[in-house]
Order: structure tokens, then C-alpha cells, then sequence
């Protein structure tokens, strides 16, 4: 198989990166991994040499060149469909599908408000006018899906599938702002913090040294 490769920016701030990072290391496809941190100088120059939009996540594979997120982890899911990053069941695909496009295209409060990082705990900030609403929706999600599609496992779908990518970083949200969860949430949140990858990037995310200021309170 032709080496995969997998450009990402800072692990501790870049959101996206961790959405096709945690598909593709759930897979257990191997992978090259390029890291190009966000905001600097030459970060434009350096993204473009890979990515059409200039933006991270991008994947390159043989001589396909897929950006943006979901279509990184729908490629995954077309290319090696052995490794079931969709749920089988046709009614709970639909339904995979459905909260993995919101979660890509919403929630705009919450990811202005609260952003990814992994270093630091800022407890009861970022409540701004319209976060609890994403918090809601977002643990309604949660629920609705271990309720209907649970079984079998911890994940929203029972097994790991790309939702749960993509729920990830909001799992690192709710823990670095000390959101306060319903029981259903919680376990969730626990069960993909005990992941081994997530425990993974966790750790190179605290031994990154660059700081973003936007992304700090």
C-alpha cells in the first residue's frame, strides 16, 4: 500500500487535525505525519505546498490529495472500508453521517468561546451567550446516539466510528472548561479520554512549546 500521508497543525490547538489524525490512528493504518504549527510567519507558504485551501487537515495517497476533514475521514472510510469507520447498520450510518456534518458545519459558539487546548484548565470560562445552547445540543446528540446505537461498546456507536473523530475535540473542550454533563455524557467523555490514542496526542500536545494567544484566556 502506498505510504499515507497526514499534514496537521499544533496538536494542541488544531481541532481538525485531530478529527483525521484520530480516524486514521483508530484505523491502525500506518502514516507519515507532517506537522506545520498555525500562525507562523511562513505557515501559508508552508501549508500550500500541500493543501489547495492552505489549510490543515490535508491527506495525500498515491495521488489523491484530500483536504478538509470529513472528506479526509469519508476517503478513509471509501479507501479501507475493512476498517468499518462507519457503522454497518444502515440506519445508524444515516444517522452517524447527520451529527458528523453538524458537528463540522456548526456550533460556532462553542468553537469561538471555548477553543481546544490541551495544556491548560480554565474552568467555568467561556460561557458566552450561546455556548450552553451548543452544550445542550451537543450532549442531546450523545444521548440520542448511546441510547439508539450504544451497545456493544463506549463509543457513540457502540464501536469507534468517524463521529466520535469528530466529537473529539469537543471532548477536550468540555474537560479543559469543566463543562458540567449529565451521567451519559460523562462516561462518553471518559471513554474517549481513555482511548490510547487520544491519550497519545494529549501528551504531544503538552510537549508542544508554541503558544497561540488567541487560543489562551
Amino acid at each position: 500500500m502506498t505510504q499515507l500521508t497526514l499534514v496537521i497543525g499544533n496538536k494542541n490547538y488544531s481541532s481538525w487535525s485531530l478529527r483525521a489524525w484520530l480516524a486514521i490512528k483508530q484505523s491502525g493504518l500506518e502514516f507519515e505525519e507532517v506537522c506545520i504549527p498555525l500562525y507562523i510567519s511562513d505557515y501559508s507558504t508552508k501549508v500550500r505546498q500541500y493543501s489547495p485551501s492552505g489549510k490543515v487537515p490535508v491527506l495525500l495517497h498515491d495521488t489523491q490529495t484530500i483536504w478538509d476533514s470529513l472528506a479526509i475521514c469519508e476517503y478513509l472510510a471509501e479507501a479501507f472500508p475493512h476498517q468499518h469507520l462507519w457503522p454497518e447498520d444502515k440506519t445508524a450510518r444515516v444517522f452517524a453521517r447527520c451529527i458528523s456534518a453538524e458537528m463540522h458545519a456548526g456550533f460556532q459558539k462553542l468553537r469561538q468561546n471555548m477553543p481546544m487546548n490541551c495544556r491548560v484548565k480554565y474552568p467555568g470560562k467561556g460561557l458566552a451567550l450561546g455556548v450552553q445552547k451548543d452544550i445542550d445540543r451537543i450532549t442531546s446528540i450523545w444521548q440520542e446516539s448511546r441510547q439508539k446505537f450504544g451497545a456493544g461498546g463506549d463509543m457513540l456507536f457502540g464501536d469507534f466510528t468517524i463521529a466520535d473523530a469528530f466529537f473529539a475535540p469537543v471532548v477536550l473542550r468540555f474537560v479543559a472548561y469543566d463543562v458540567q454533563l449529565d451521567a451519559v455524557s460523562r462516561d462518553y467523555v471518559e471513554a474517549v479520554l481513555a482511548l490510547p490514542t487520544m491519550q497519545e496526542w494529549i501528551q504531544a500536545a503538552k510537549n508542544e512549546t508554541e503558544v497561540i494567544s488567541e487560543y489562551e484566556f
